[in-house]
């Protein structure tokens, strides 16, 4: 079952050049993602965010040869990687004053999204977690989901840059 809307036909996300579209620009050694390309998405004012984040990562997705998916394995990489985002861009939106920019970046062996926004709190699994009771899940499933996930803050600026890594489809 997928965790995101029914792709309609030729529905491949954004049009390129499009509004909320951004290109694909050289890795600048960014960690997780050295020699990849990263596509960034400006966020602070957008409308719809968490659509526009999921259609924009759908598009990287394509373009990278993630999707159409061969094989359910590979959907469900495709589908996980979806859910991600819209989990860490629905926890800027409701806890960190709203997103800034979405990163995400491939080497071919790790997919790596990152989320900047302006708050400055940490986020964290809810302890306990309580399966079965509305909300409070997001860094739950980012934490079950991914590889490895953590938050950077650059001293002297505001807000921080959380991040996410899930392993490429073999």
């Amino acid at each position: 079952m997928s965790t995101t809307r029914q792709q309609q036909p030729g529905d491949l996300g954004p049009e390129p050049g499009g509004a909320g579209a951004a290109p694909a620009v050289p890795a600048r050694e960014s960690p997780g993602v050295p020699g990849g390309a990263v596509r960034r998405l400006a966020l602070g004012a957008a409308s719809g965010i968490v659509p526009l984040a999921r259609d924009f990562t759908r598009q990287a997705l394509n373009d990278w040869g993630w999707l159409p998916a061969a094989t359910a394995d590979r959907r469900a990489a495709a589908e996980d990687v979806l859910l991600v985002v819209s989990e860490l861009v629905t926890n800027a939106c409701l806890h960190a004053e709203g997103p800034e920019e979405l990163r995400v970046g491939c080497d071919g062996k790790v997919l790596r999204l990152e989320v900047v926004d302006r708050g400055t709190g940490h986020p964290s699994p809810r302890t306990p977690h309580r399966a079965g009771r509305p909300g409070g899940h997001g860094m739950f499933i980012v934490q079950r989901l991914c590889m490895d996930w953590g938050v950077m803050r650059t001293p002297g600026s505001p807000g921080k840059t959380v991040w996410a890594e899930l392993a490429a489809p073999a």
